[in-house]
C-alpha cells in the first residue's frame, strides 16, 4: 500500500518543510514494514508538495504512525498537510 500526503508551504516555510521531511522519513526508515517513500515539489505551483510513502500493509502505516518518534518527527510536517484521504491499495 502506499500513502500520498499533499502539503501547502509558502515562502520561507517550504525549505523548513523540505528539512522536516527528511527527518520524518528518517524516523519512518526505523519502522518495521517502511518499504521507502520521497517528497517532491509541484512543478505547476511552487507551495504545493507531496509526500509519497510506501509499506508492506495498513497494519504497519498504523503502527508507524502511532510511534513517539514518528509523532514528534512528523508534528513540523502534519501542519501543512492537507486534509484529504491519502492512502491506497495497490491492485
Amino acid at each position: 500500500m502506499f500513502a500520498v500526503t499533499r502539503l501547502r508551504a509558502t515562502g520561507d516555510d517550504g525549505e523548513e518543510l523540505a528539512g522536516a521531511v527528511a527527518a520524518l522519513l528518517d524516523a519512518l526508515g526505523g519502522r518495521a514494514g517502511f518499504l521507502g517513500g520521497e517528497v517532491g515539489r509541484s512543478t505547476e505551483d511552487p507551495t504545493l508538495w507531496a509526500l509519497l510513502t510506501r509499506w508492506d500493509g495498513v497494519g504497519s502505516y498504523r503502527r508507524a504512525l502511532s510511534a513517539a518518534e514518528v509523532k514528534i518527527a512528523g508534528a513540523p510536517v502534519w501542519v501543512h498537510a492537507l486534509d484529504e484521504p491519502g492512502v491506497y491499495v495497490a491492485d
